[in-house]
């Protein structure tokens, strides 16, 4: 894929930018041998009693792999690490991890792919570091719906690059769509196989509150879908909801198959992990959108794995910007978090 053609010559970020793209290409295309081989793939259910699957392992090593190769000295911060697949009960789920990974990385050992996993134990701050999310959405990837590989470079808080693989958003006639956005350089969007040349990421041009077309999580967990439905109902917003998992959601806002992205807390402690919302940040922002908390605050990346100086998430074509975050003030004052 010539993303380096659709980028003009100076533009900072290039060489992060294409190892990126290759780090989430990688993953993704060992996410849907998965998908493709195994109705349900092993599975085990973390501490927070959400799901990880060998597919999540895998992909968390190849991009691990692309990175170290790349850049040695970068840090990386990641969702997962290899101590569960070290145990001796998890032994199944270890070999059928490291199939996946010697599939697409021949004579490697699983020391090699349990180390690449467990690069990813940096915990981010205001110095240059990735962020991997290797499944983005594992229940939507358990059910065969939607899901996303999401990659991020950030150096001084601010994010640089960022790399969303759709496996299973249709573009251009085609399942599955990539998309890439570095500062300043524009985001892009082309289908996630061959080697078609992109073409710009531009996010709606909706003014009109009433007829914005919002996007929502799947899971009640990851939202209160009570107050969006009072936001939406004050704002007479007449379409329904797209409901979907992961940074999917940020990919179709930015293509402009979307118009806003609701992601209200379920609780008045919940903070955002920063990889859920780092990639899918940098492409809204550089396809014209604009990214912040519930309450307009700029997301602040510089506080470790959790957006612990924010609270709920607001993204949108940046024009029905204003009119959504004062409708979440009016919500919240009449009751919510």
């Amino acid at each position: 894929m010539r993303f380096g053609q659709a980028v003009a010559p100076g533009s900072l970020w290039v060489r992060e930018r294409d190892i990126a793209l290759e780090a989430v290409r990688q993953a993704a295309r060992l996410c849907q041998r998965v998908q493709a081989r195994r109705v349900v793939p092993g599975t085990l259910v973390k501490g927070d009693k959400s799901p990880v699957t060998l597919a999540d392992f895998g992909a968390q090593a190849l991009g691990a792999r692309v990175l170290a190769t790349a850049f040695p000295g970068d840090a990386l911060m990641g969702e997962e690490d290899a101590a569960e697949l070290r145990d001796p009960k998890n032994a199944a789920l270890a070999s059928q991890v490291c199939a996946e990974v010697m599939e697409s990385v021949p004579g490697t050992t699983p020391t090699e792919i349990f180390g690449w996993i467990d690069r990813a134990r940096g915990e981010g701050g205001s110095g240059r570091f990735w962020a991997l999310d290797p499944i983005d959405g594992t229940k939507g990837f358990l059910r065969g719906e939607q899901y996303a590989v999401a990659l991020a470079l950030l150096d001084g808080g601010d994010v640089k690059v960022g790399a969303l693989a759709c496996p299973n958003v249709a573009f251009a006639g085609q399942v599955g769509c990539v998309l890439l956005a570095s500062r300043g350089g524009g985001a892009f969007v082309a289908p996630l196989a061959g080697d078609s040349l992109p073409v710009p990421a531009r996010a709606s041009s909706i003014e009109d509150p009433a007829a914005a077309r919002l996007l929502e999580s799947v899971e009640a967990g990851h939202g209160d879908h009570g107050l969006n439905d009072r936001i939406k109902a004050s704002l007479q917003v007449g379409a329904p909801s797209l409901r979907l998992d992961s940074q999917a959601k940020y990919a179709l806002l930015a293509r402009g198959d979307g118009d806003v992205y609701l992601r209200m807390p379920s609780s008045a402690e919940y903070r955002e992990n920063l990889w859920d919302q780092a990639a899918g940040a940098i492409v809204i922002e550089e396809a014209g959108g604009r990214v912040t908390d519930m309450h307009g605050s700029p997301l602040d990346f510089t506080t470790g794995r959790k957006l612990e100086r924010n609270q709920g998430i607001l993204a949108t074509n940046g024009r029905l910007h204003e009119a959504f975050l004062a409708a979440i003030r009016s919500a919240v004052a009449g009751g919510g978090v």
